[in-house]
């Protein structure tokens, strides 16, 4: 499979028929997760999204680490879908990205997923087409003994941005054009009309177009975008490509956010998944001191602080500790280079919620690297030399939208050998790089070397680099790619595959 069906398998997808499930039983012991829709309010507005919900009605899944991914995943909808679970090692046929190596789910159809869960953490789940834009994800937790016995709430929070323009029509303007002619398979809103639930095929970069892109990412990177797609640039560096409708924390806007009760002098562990397509954001605490504990699921040294980077798909595990006199205590997520923020609100029981405005008087930081250079792993990789390495570099063209990882895309490796694989970012925008069925740890930042982070998703601020190094154990034909939904679907998408695997 050459890079363009890889990339075109990883966001295919079609309209289809009449929803009618599938006659085959479900394992005995697994749990059904059911891909369906919802409404929701947005800014007094009614919205039909996905939902993605498991055995208790509730979205998502919580499982126990050491255990047994035995999920039944089926698909309510009338068009095609998969999911990706994202931060999970599970073996290559069952990753979830649309035909590498099994096709999306027909409407109606069951199937059975099974393999080892793993380590305890904080994961989430998602489609990895251009449903994930109208919030096809949700949390996947694993919770370890130690989890269960601590004397601690938990407080999951999902973040997202949302439009009330389809995916579709989104990337077409993005792309200069109106998106016209790119497949739409949506489902309904109340009016009837298409809400851009689809999926669309993929643009892929031909070697033409690779290579007008590597010649002029620097260049194109620093042009601005038209078309009222909100491009905000600050200095040289190009943030925000989209201007959303409105950015969520569990469905919610701060105009109806929710709130969650707490104990006065209680621990609070907050697991913050950024689920949003395209928006970075700060984890904003407030008044409250944090501790994080864990990235992408896996613990780190405890790094004390109120403010957390999360580009989109990294997870962060806070814990934070409730005043004895009580109160109401907002966590934000701040748009990055903006003054939109979204979050919940902790309260002990008869505290005052002030109304909270969706726009804050300062813009969220622009998310770097400084904390990642300060991370540490509790549980590293065991030390050894890298048997091989690999440069990749990120490219782009804003003018035009295409992006590309070109140099050492397609990286393949040997089973049993560690790999050190460094992204340089050629372009002006930045661009959160997730490695499939892996956990990896950033081991240098612009060539300065560290002991940093396990993670599976890790940001490139525009000109710098990042290395890191993965154990080749487990064999398949894995996504690699910027984890930007749009930079993605415009080409940036490469593979990590092992040798040996068809």
């Amino acid at each position: 499979m050459n890079r363009r069906d890889f990339m075109k398998a990883a966001l295919a997808g079609v309209a289809a028929g009449p929803i009618s499930f599938s006659a085959s039983a479900l394992a005995a012991n697994a749990q059904t997760l059911t891909i369906g829709t919802r409404t929701i309010e947005v800014g007094g507005r009614a919205a039909t999204v996905y939902s993605l919900l498991g055995p208790d009605g509730r979205p998502g899944l919580t499982l126990d680490a050491g255990a047994q991914f035995d999920v039944a995943l089926r698909n309510g909808l009338s068009e095609r879908t998969m999911i990706h679970w994202h931060g999970l090692t599970p073996p290559f046929e069952q990753d979830g990205v649309p035909d590498l190596p099994k096709p999306m789910l027909e409407p109606g159809e069951t199937r059975d997923y099974n393999f080892p869960v793993g380590e305890g953490g904080t994961y989430w789940m998602h489609a990895h087409t251009l449903q994930e834009q109208n919030l096809l994800a949700a949390p996947l937790v694993v919770r370890t003994a130690e989890d269960r016995a601590a004397d601690e709430q938990e407080v999951v929070v999902l973040l997202h941005d949302f439009s009330f323009t389809p995916a579709e029509e989104l990337l077409g303007k993005l792309k200069g054009s109106s998106g016209a002619a790119m497949p739409m398979a949506g489902a309904m809103d109340h009016g009837g009309q298409q809400n851009g639930m689809g999926m669309m095929g993929n643009m892929p970069m031909d070697g033409s177009a690779m290579n007008h892109a590597m010649g002029q990412g620097m260049a194109g990177g620093m042009m601005g975008m038209a078309g009222g797609m909100g491009h905000m640039a600050m200095g040289d560096m190009d943030l925000n490509d989209i201007e959303y409708d409105a950015y969520l924390a569990n469905d919610r806007t701060l105009d109806d956010p929710e709130v969650v009760q707490v104990d006065r002098n209680g621990t609070v562990r907050l697991r913050i998944i950024n689920g949003a397509a395209s928006t970075a954001f700060t984890i904003d605490l407030g008044s409250l001191d944090g501790t994080l504990i864990a990235v992408d699921g896996q613990p780190v040294v405890p790094v004390s602080g109120r403010r957390i980077p999360l580009t989109m798909s990294q997870r962060a595990d806070i814990r934070v500790r409730i005043p004895a006199a009580g109160g109401a205590f907002p966590i934000l997520a701040l748009r990055e280079g903006a003054a939109e923020r979204t979050g919940i609100v902790l309260a002990t029981a008869g505290a005052e919620v002030h109304k909270l405005d969706s726009r804050g008087e300062l813009l969220g930081p622009v998310l770097d690297l400084e904390l990642e250079s300060r991370l540490q792993a509790l549980n590293p990789l065991s030390e050894r030399p890298a048997s091989r390495s690999y440069m990749v570099h990120l490219m782009g063209n804003m003018m035009s939208y295409d992006w590309a990882m070109a140099g050492d895309a397609d990286i393949l490796v040997h089973r049993g050998e560690r790999a050190e694989v460094t992204l340089m970012n050629m372009s002006m925008m930045a661009h959160p790089m997730h490695l499939h069925g892996h956990h990896f740890q950033v081991v240098a930042i612009n060539g300065n070397r560290i002991s940093g982070a396990m993670r599976d998703s890790v940001l490139v601020p525009p000109m710098q680099s990042v290395t890191f190094a993965v154990d080749a154990n487990n064999p398949g034909r894995w996504a690699f790619h910027c984890h930007h939904l749009y930079h993605m679907a415009s080409g940036m998408m490469g593979r990590f595959a092992y040798a040996g695997v068809s």
